[in-house]
C-alpha cells in the first residue's frame, strides 16, 4: 500500500483527523500526510462541528478514497488484518465495533462543551451537566472494557479501532482537567503516553493558533 495519502486538518483542534491518523499508524500502512488549511470548508466543518459528515480525514490509496472515520478503520482492517485494529475474537470484535460506533455518532454535548485543543490547559474548568452525562457514559465504557479484557488498552495489550476513536477524548480530558475515576485516569495517561500520541502532540504544539473560535477563554 505504498503511496497512500491521508488528508487531515489541524493537529491542535482536529479530533476526527487524529482518529484517522491513529488508525493509519496502528495499521502500519505506508502513508503521507496532506494537511488542508483551516480556511478550507471541509476542515472548518470538522473543527467547528458544522456538519454531521466530514470530508477530512480522508484516505486515498490508488483508486480507493475513504473519508468516513469508521470506514477508514474498516478498510484498513481488511487491508492490514494482521495489525489488530479489530480483535480476533468475534464477541470482542462486535463489542469493539459497538463502542466505536457509539463514539462516532454520539456524545454531542461533550464535543461542543470540551472542544479539542491540544495546546490549551484549563484548570478548574466547570463541566456542565449535559457534558457530564457524556463523560459518565464514556468512563463506564472504559471501565467495562478494561475489566473485561485486562487493559492497558480497551481490548487488551494492543491498540485497536476503539482506542483510536477514544484517544481525542483522552486529550480533551487532559486539556480541561476533567475529574475521573482511577481506572479512567490510568487509561488516559496510557493513551497520552503512546509514541503515536506524543508524535501528534509535538506537531500540534508547533501549529499557529488559526481558529479564534476555538481559543476562547473559558
Amino acid at each position: 500500500m505504498a503511496g497512500a495519502r491521508l488528508t487531515i486538518a489541524s493537529k491542535n483542534y482536529g479530533a476526527w483527523s487524529l482518529r484517522g491518523w491513529l488508525l493509519c499508524k496502528i495499521s502500519g500502512i505506508d502513508f503521507v500526510e496532506h494537511a488542508v488549511s483551516a480556511d478550507d470548508p471541509s476542515a472548518r466543518a470538522e473543527l467547528l462541528l458544522l456538519s454531521p459528515s466530514f470530508l477530512v480525514p480522508s484516505l486515498e490509496n490508488g483508486s480507493v478514497k475513504v473519508w468516513d472515520t469508521l470506514a477508514i478503520g474498516e478498510y484498513l482492517h481488511e487491508t492490514k488484518p494482521g495489525a489488530g485494529l479489530l480483535p480476533q475474537d468475534p464477541a470482542a470484535r462486535a463489542h469493539c465495533r459497538a463502542i466505536s460506533g457509539e463514539m462516532h455518532s454520539g456524545f454531542a454535548n461533550l464535543r461542543s462543551a470540551l472542544p479539542m485543543n491540544v495546546k490549551a490547559d484549563y484548570p478548574g474548568f466547570k463541566v456542565w451537566q449535559g457534558a457530564q452525562a457524556d463523560i459518565d457514559r464514556i468512563t463506564e465504557i472504559w471501565r467495562d472494557c478494561i475489566a473485561k479484557y485486562g487493559g492497558p488498552y480497551l481490548f487488551g495489550k494492543s491498540l485497536t479501532l476503539a482506542d483510536a476513536m477514544y484517544a481525542p477524548v483522552c486529550s480533551r480530558f487532559t486539556t480541561y482537567n476533567v475529574k475521573l475515576d482511577d481506572v479512567s485516569v490510568a487509561y488516559c495517561k496510557t493513551i497520552m503516553a503512546t509514541p503515536f500520541m506524543q508524535e501528534w502532540i509535538a506537531a500540534a504544539k508547533k501549529e499557529p493558533d488559526e481558529l479564534e473560535e476555538l481559543d476562547v477563554e473559558f
